[in-house]
């Protein structure tokens, strides 16, 4: 392997491996209440909204145009809605089953408890892949950027590390919950940090030769069309029921806010003539 490419894994490495520190935090810390994991729903939201709407959707535009942009914007949007019907959602069991067992105990809150356990382990998923798919294309700006000096590509490497920590948290924190599992919400959260070493290595051996910068460019915007999505159609839900209305769009915001911060300050880091 090329010593530039085995430079690039290694500061992708760093990066990625950063949300496994955003998982220790949560595993080493007390397992949260509902509020709480609905708060950290509403901003897990507000980093997936940022990240699709204010980086992948914007750049699509910016590079191949505003009319392609949103073609392959929305093409990930209905792509996933269509996928969605297919998935099945948790449920409760029947109402009169559910009676029946509360007169026998505190059994229809421990089922209501298993469902609330199913959709926050679900949400958990989808934000592990929204994130995943997100982290693939800082791969790809590790290797670009280690590719004009060892200086760039650290500078870039470290401040994609201190973006990642809260990633790290907003996957593992459900897992955690749903599971009480800290080996399963450790292990989910760095999975999806290593899609960035897998994003340095494709594009090393694929790029530009297989795959064009605006298809590239597409299929990116198509993935911000599928992480918004499902950031409504499952986080958003789930941070209103758990934490209410007000409090969850507040974490909404400051999730945005947030991740706006950390790619603003990630892009200083990049030369002049490249972007994420």
């Amino acid at each position: 392997m090329d010593s530039q490419v085995m430079v690039a894994l290694a500061l992708s490495l760093v990066g990625g491996f950063s949300t496994s520190l955003g998982a220790l935090l949560v595993i080493l810390s007390q397992a949260p209440n509902l509020k709480m994991l609905g708060l950290l729903q509403g901003f897990a939201a507000g980093l997936m909204l940022s990240i699709s709407f204010l980086d992948l959707a914007h750049n699509a535009m910016n590079s191949i145009g505003f009319l392609k942009g949103n073609l392959w914007f929305f093409a990930g949007v209905v792509f996933f809605a269509v996928v969605a019907n297919f998935i099945p959602e948790p449920t409760l069991s029947p109402s009169s089953k559910v009676k029946s067992k509360k007169k026998n105990g505190d059994e229809g809150g421990q089922d209501t408890m298993k469902k609330h356990r199913r959709q926050v382990l679900y949400s958990g998923i989808i934000t592990a892949i929204g994130i995943s798919l997100h982290n693939f294309p800082e791969g790809m700006a590790v290797f670009f950027g280690s590719m004009k000096g060892l200086r760039v590509g650290l500078n870039l490497a470290l401040a994609i590390a201190l973006h990642n920590i809260p990633e790290g948290v907003a996957v593992a924190l459900p897992v955690y919950f749903a599971t009480q599992s800290k080996w399963q919400a450790f292990k989910l959260a760095t999975l999806s940090g290593f899609a960035e070493p897998l994003g340095v290595v494709i594009v090393a051996y694929l790029f530009p030769s297989s795959l064009s910068p605006e298809i590239l460019e597409g299929l990116l915007g198509s993935v911000g069309g599928v992480m918004a999505f499902l950031t409504l159609h499952e986080m958003l839900p789930l941070a209103f029921d758990y934490a209410g209305q007000k409090q969850a769009v507040k974490a909404v915001f400051f999730g945005m806010a947030f991740m706006s911060a950390s790619l603003y300050f990630l892009e200083l880091s990049l030369p002049e003539e490249m972007s994420l």
